[in-house]
């Protein structure tokens, strides 16, 4: 396992002792960078994309009101969390920071106790927010993306296949005859079972474009970026054996499942609306259903019915 990535903070502060001293402070625990200008911190936020940003108000050229406003209309930075660092005590300040988006004050003089806690207060709500973030796109079952992250993948494969005038390919994979598996062993043995067949499934996918999400219920759906008809047809092959051959430990014995594939490859000529992404999966579930029409525990491509 790899070590833990340190979260980003960014210093804002036209003041080099300030810079000096929030850098000691956060360093250990943190990976600082720093600007003494508004402006060019705006660029270093949009390049490193920092967890979280202390700001100074009182700058020259764009104070902190300023720096915020820009950060807030930016698409890259606008969800970055902005801390004010400063000196002005008014409510008024503190209110006009707050209404434009600022997560949190610290005062200055600044204690290293308050610096360290008002910061870990802001990480502690990213990690919740990243924790919320996972689990919405996450299948519990199984582990794997869910049905929302594969409509989010498969807009942006579409979009990036069409830029490159590459191959796309979907399949469309379904468990043979799981109601009947469920009703012989039961709805606990029929879970285990499905996280076999999702290890099944996912074994074969070597590369890291490979996506595999839970469509729902028993079916799932791969996306292969950049893959030809035959080379797809060999995936869908592995997949379809992988599962056949995983055996699933049930009262002391071993059961066996299997899978039926259909397959749809395309090069998006189109934008990714909703009509043609329909169109591109409908393809792919028909396949699907010539499998099973087949005799199951088979793979058909699209091109070929």
């Amino acid at each position: 396992m790899g070590e833990k990535r340190k979260r980003g903070i960014l210093i804002i502060d036209d003041e080099k002792s300030n810079i000096v001293m929030l850098s000691h402070i956060l360093s250990p625990d943190y990976t600082v960078y720093a600007s003494k200008s508004g402006k060019n911190g705006i660029a270093l936020a949009k390049n490193n994309l920092p967890d979280l940003i202390l700001l100074d108000i009182l700058m020259p050229e764009m104070d902190g009101y300023e720096v915020l406003s820009a950060l807030k209309a930016s698409k890259e930075t606008k969800e970055i969390p902005v801390i004010f660092v400063t000196g002005l005590s008014d409510s008024g300040d503190e209110q006009k920071g707050l209404a434009l988006g600022a997560a949190d004050y610290i005062a200055k003089p600044f204690s290293p106790a308050i610096v360290k806690l008002r910061v870990l207060n802001q990480i502690k709500i990213l990690n919740l927010i990243d924790e919320i973030r996972v689990l919405s796109v996450t299948d519990q079952m199984t582990g794997i993306a869910n049905r929302r992250a594969f409509d989010e993948r498969l807009r942006l494969e579409w979009d990036r296949a069409k830029r490159d005038k590459s191959p796309l390919t979907i399949l469309m994979i379904d468990i043979d005859d799981f109601k009947a598996y469920n009703d012989l062993h039961g709805h606990l043995q029929g879970d285990t079972a499905m996280r076999a067949v999702t290890q099944a499934i996912c074994a074969p996918l070597n590369r890291s474009t490979d996506f595999a999400a839970r469509w729902g219920g028993e079916e799932f759906a791969v996306l292969l970026p950049s893959t030809s008809p035959s080379g797809a047809l060999t995936v869908a092959e592995s997949i379809r054996k992988s599962a056949e051959g995983t055996p699933i430990p049930c009262s002391g014995k071993d059961t066996c499942i299997t899978v039926s594939v259909g397959i749809n490859t395309y090069t998006p000529v189109l934008p990714a609306t909703k009509s043609n992404i329909h169109n591109f999966i409908l393809k792919a579930d028909q396949a699907l259903y010539t499998a099973k029409s087949m005799g199951k525990n088979k793979v058909c491509s699209y091109e070929d019915i």
